[in-house]
């Protein structure tokens, strides 16, 4: 956990908001859908940063929205609880779609509520809150009016350079195209972040002028205005440089995708997690796990997934929300959805577990198998190519190969109740509503459409009629 960090220079104004610029169309992406709502491991882009923002405790989070406004800021509203999102967003609107300067300037009666403003992009979802945290705790050491976040590239082609002087201080930001050969192989850029003291950088809004052949209002020429008024500007240097990754492609967002996933795996090895071969495991962002957990290799594991400590997951599982508790066995090829198993109990292979099911202590769901909406008692038993539909199953139960719940009859689905120490024949068909009580059993091949008392045996099939070759019927 990042601890929080809050910039504040004034008595009468709040501190610090964020502004997140998710206005652009990301023509790139060939996507009716806004560019900040694609997903990257597991979450949409504006997610990441969202949370990311809030790990800062800011007063308020502004969210600029200009293509397809009205599309974006209803999911974005809809999915803020399912973030864990509790700071207030506002959300700001940018009429005309022309640079980063104009996207500001229409969020102005927003930010000038706050003393500081940090601006992030709604493309770039991999800046971490631990870089953002010292970013601001910097501001304010510094003593600056701005500062730039700056990353190291490999390959700084179409980027802005930052200039420095002998002493290592800021100097300006200069585009690709008005730089010089020299300034060309300068390697630390503009990832596009800024933290801003606000009043100073209102005023530098309403300078701004229209530059290139779109026109364009840039942001960055705020900072060449603060620097012409003797305001001091920093550059904040972080190592990673995948912190400044902006997506602007489907490409870009494979890229994002995979190394979110790859700081995921990393994570959760140092805390203790047995992942082998991790680059073939596909680990949400939200995922947790406990230490001597063992995920085997080509696994999918997705949403809000809790795995227990001595969990075991075996190869090409797909797990998504559920919660994996201490000691569970889930053995391969199965699929887990919205489904809970208990310690020591067993999935598969190539088990199927809808929404709803649970599992208790030592319970096994066997090979080709599927439950849905249904708790299989402690210690009890499904192994093998059976269906389980709106079940309550008491402890101890043995279900026989093949049994089904019969629980929908076209209209309507009905529940079955199944008591302890059951003993269900094989090829069993239970036709809910039915109850079965303590210690029954029913008959290999029995259709049961009545209640079954405890102790009793039920059979519900046609008697055996042997005819001889070659004898009339």
């Amino acid at each position: 956990m990042v601890a929080s960090t809050s910039v504040k220079t004034s008595k009468t104004k709040s501190g610090l908001c964020v502004l997140i610029l998710a206005g652009g169309k990301g023509t790139r992406m060939r996507s009716a859908l806004p560019k900040p709502l694609h997903k990257v491991c597991g979450k949409p882009m504006l997610a990441h940063i969202l949370q990311t923002a809030q790990t800062l405790r800011p007063a308020a989070i502004g969210v600029l929205t200009g293509f397809e406004a009205e599309k974006a800021q209803a999911l974005i509203k809809e999915n803020l609880p399912n973030w864990g999102i509790s700071t207030p967003v506002v959300f700001t609107l940018q009429k005309i779609l022309n640079g980063s300067g104009t996207a500001v300037k229409d969020s102005l009666s927003f930010i000038k509520k706050y003393e500081n403003v940090l601006i992030l992009s709604g493309d770039a979802p991999l800046v971490r809150p631990s870089t953002l945290a010292a970013l601001c705790a910097d501001f304010v050491k510094t003593k600056s009016a701005a500062s730039v976040l700056s990353v190291n590239v490999f390959d700084p082609y179409g980027y802005g350079r930052i200039l420095r002087g002998q002493d290592g201080n800021f100097q300006a930001i200069v585009e690709e195209a008005n730089a010089t050969a020299a300034q060309k192989k300068i390697t630390e850029i503009n990832s596009g972040m800024y933290l801003f003291n606000v009043k100073p950088l209102v005023a530098a809004l309403a300078k701004l002028a229209p530059k290139g052949p779109k026109k364009e209002y840039y942001l960055t020429d705020c900072i060449e205005i603060f620097k012409s008024k003797n305001l001091k500007v920093t550059a904040f240097n972080t190592a990673d440089e995948t912190e400044a990754l902006g997506v602007n492609s489907k490409a870009q967002l494979a890229e994002a995708e995979a190394i979110l996933r790859a700081r995921k795996t990393a994570e959760l090895l140092d805390q203790g997690v047995i992942i082998m071969r991790p680059e073939t495991v596909d680990i949400d962002a939200e995922v947790t796990a406990a230490p001597d957990a063992v995920i085997y290799p080509s696994n999918f594991i997705y949403g809000k997934t809790q795995i227990g400590a001595g969990a075991v997951i075996e190869p090409n599982c797909f797990i998504v929300d559920s919660i994996i508790e201490e000691g569970a066995k889930i053995k391969a090829g199965s699929y887990l959805e919205s489904a809970v198993v208990g310690p020591r109990a067993e999935v598969g292979p190539y088990a199927h577990l809808r929404s709803g099911s649970v599992l208790k202590e030592k319970a096994k769901v066997g090979n080709f198998c599927e439950t849905k909406k249904s708790v299989i008692g402690r210690g009890s038993k499904v192994n093998h190519l059976s269906y389980i539909g709106d079940t309550a199953m008491g402890e101890k139960v043995n279900v026989g190969a093949g049994t089904i719940t019969c629980n929908y009859d076209g209209v309507n689905k009905f529940k079955t109740e199944i008591g302890n120490n059951v003993f269900i024949g094989s090829n069993t068909n239970l036709v809910a509503p039915v109850k079965l009580g303590n210690n029954s059993k029913t008959g290999a091949g029995s259709t049961i459409t009545e209640d079954v008392e405890d102790g009793a045996l039920a059979l519900g099939r046609a008697r055996q009629i042997n005819i001889k070759k070659g004898a009339k019927r």
